[in-house]
């Protein structure tokens, strides 16, 4: 149980020097560290699954593209515009409405939940894999076929058309 803790608490110091920090670059790595973080906490809690597809989709792809963006975009001091007292002002509002949604999370928490500690299996790929393909074989067939679906269309919205060049 100390290992959570101390890995919670990895998560939200780097958590809170993601939003601290002024250079964005660094803020992306400090992102990244806490996607690290709370992959742990997904092996901790017997999710495989979640911390293999944590590992390499947040960390691996989305962190990539963003620091691929931000070196393209060479953001300045300069460009950044001024933030308002309103915004500001919204921004303590909304702080104080996740501290409170915290605050009743935490109440309503059950540290030994019967369900969680009776099955040790609830986060292992081979469980996953059963209940996927036989309570919802449907779902994830359509969901697959939506997909091809997407991946197709996007091929041919981004296919340059040939010119044909007339000679008279």
């Amino acid at each position: 149980m100390s290992l959570f803790y101390f890995v919670a608490f990895v998560a939200i110091f780097f958590a809170l020097m993601t939003i601290f920090t002024k250079n964005p670059v660094h803020s992306v790595l400090y992102l990244v560290v806490t996607f690290f973080t709370l992959t742990v906490h997904y092996i901790l809690l017997n999710a495989q699954f979640l911390a293999v597809v944590n590992f390499i989709v947040y960390m691996g792809a989305i962190m990539v593209l963003f620091l691929f963006v931000l070196m393209l975009l060479n953001l300045n001091e300069d460009t950044e515009p001024m933030k308002s007292n309103l915004v500001k002002i919204m921004g303590v509002i909304a702080g104080m409405c996740l501290f409170a949604t915290l605050l009743g999370a935490f109440r309503v928490i059950e540290p030994s939940n019967e369900i969680v500690s009776g099955n040790t299996d609830i986060g292992l790929v081979k469980h996953l894999g059963n209940v996927l393909f036989n309570e919802f074989l449907l779902p994830f067939e359509i969901s697959a076929i939506l997909l091809l679906i997407a991946m197709i269309g996007a091929v041919l919205l981004a296919k340059k058309e040939v010119k044909e060049i007339k000679k008279v």
